[in-house]
């Protein structure tokens, strides 16, 4: 098994997961594509396919079954489902988990783990930690892909962001590729230190890269969306799938859509 060795400023920690019965086996896909249709993902989950594009944000980042990738806060599991059973057979993944310091992360984290356990053929072949930046990551054996999904916005929250980058940069191999996708602010909005909007400017994703060694490779629109005006009175989480304003112009959320997205591939130089 990979190893990865944390250095004093990292809690990169192996979480165990409880013994479950014996589950029906499910075969274990061999492409993008396979993963994406496969019986692991919940139809709930598979739902937000037409607003998340798994399939061409996953082959814009260039991953490969027999990577070792690492995805960062993976939240509630949507991208775990896709990414564990597709990694198990000839490549790692590994779920670095926030701390359980809050009501929704100790459920999402649980949420994981459920998830892990129930399924003890993906079970043996998975590994989780938890990621608490500031870190300072060495490797025996570096990882090939870093991925994280909506998560940026959180870390400038905490004043964790810059570390969370360089975290990341010192965990890959050279050229080794990190793939972001994130909530994505008007061009030339000023900057909000904890973006309490949850947007965040491509400019500032890209100068945390840059800042931590990476170069930035290239840019898609895959995941952008238009019809995303970003100037809600609750923020990003008005719109679908939290829906923070309740029944407050509902259907006009609902028929935005899921947030406009920047989707940033970097490697490291």
């Amino acid at each position: 098994m990979k190893n990865i060795i944390l250095s004093t400023a990292l809690l990169f920690a192996v979480t165990a997961c409880q013994s479950t019965p014996e589950v029906k086996s499910i075969p274990a896909p061999a492409t993008i594509e396979d993963a994406v249709a496969s019986p692991y993902r919940s139809e709930a989950n598979r739902v937000r396919d037409a607003h998340r594009r798994p399939t061409e944000t996953l082959k814009f980042f260039g991953l490969k079954p027999e990577m070792t990738v690492i995805e960062v806060a993976p939240g509630t599991g949507w991208y775990m489902e896709i990414l564990a059973p597709l990694m198990m057979t000839s490549g790692q993944y590994i779920g670095a988990l926030p701390p359980s310091d809050s009501e929704y992360m100790t459920k999402a984290n649980a949420k994981v783990n459920d998830w892990i356990a129930a399924r003890p053929e993906v079970k043996a072949k998975i590994r989780t930690v938890t990621f608490d930046p500031p870190t300072e990551i060495t490797t025996a054996e570096s990882a090939d892909m870093v991925l994280t999904f909506r998560n940026v916005h959180n870390w400038m929250t905490k004043g964790k962001a810059q570390d969370a980058f360089n975290a990341f940069h010192k965990v890959l191999k050279p050229g080794g590729i990190l793939g972001v996708v994130e909530h994505r602010a008007n061009a030339g909005t000023k900057v909000d230190p904890k973006a309490k909007s949850g947007y965040v400017t491509e400019a500032e994703v890209i100068r945390m890269a840059k800042k931590a060694g990476f170069k930035l490779a290239e840019k898609s629109e895959i995941n952008a969306n238009p019809k995303d005006t970003k100037n809600y009175e609750g923020g990003v989480w008005s719109l679908p799938p939290v829906l923070r304003q309740g029944d407050k112009d509902r259907e006009k959320f609902v028929a935005i859509g899921e947030s406009d997205r920047m989707t940033l591939k970097f490697v490291k130089k």
